[in-house]
């Protein structure tokens, strides 16, 4: 599956990244809990789509195993160390052609934090 963080689209099997147990364990989670757990990571490292794919890629498998039609979260913190609640969080659902445009983009190394802001989370726009 693909699967927008910030400006990096990841592409994994999410039944892969969870195992039986762990997945029974996660199951009670709600999205908010696993939005406060993104909001954990990314106060301790605000690159964390970019520096550790690994996690990115579980934190994506929990959001979807929340909310099947989520394809896209940011996660945006001020600084390294900063305060869980100074971290936003915003979610999105991507259409299958907008995904594979961005995909296709980073592929050919043009996806950027500006493209993919013009694309879906339109923070910059004027």
């Amino acid at each position: 599956m693909l699967f927008l963080m910030n400006d990096v689209v990841l592409s994994f099997d999410a039944a892969e990244l969870t195992p039986p147990v762990t997945r029974d364990r996660f199951a009670k989670l709600s999205l908010s809990y696993v939005g406060e757990l993104g909001k954990e990571l990314f106060s301790e490292e605000p690159l964390l789509h970019m520096k550790d794919r690994e996690r990115a890629e579980r934190l994506a498998a929990l959001i979807v195993s929340k909310t099947p039609e989520i394809n896209a979260a940011l996660f945006i913190a001020p600084g390294r160390g900063c305060r869980v609640a100074d971290v936003q969080v915003r979610y999105a659902q991507l259409s299958v052609e907008v995904m594979a445009t961005l995909l296709e983009r980073q592929n050919s190394g043009a996806l950027t934090n500006i493209e993919a802001d013009r694309q879906v989370w339109r923070r910059l726009a004027a």
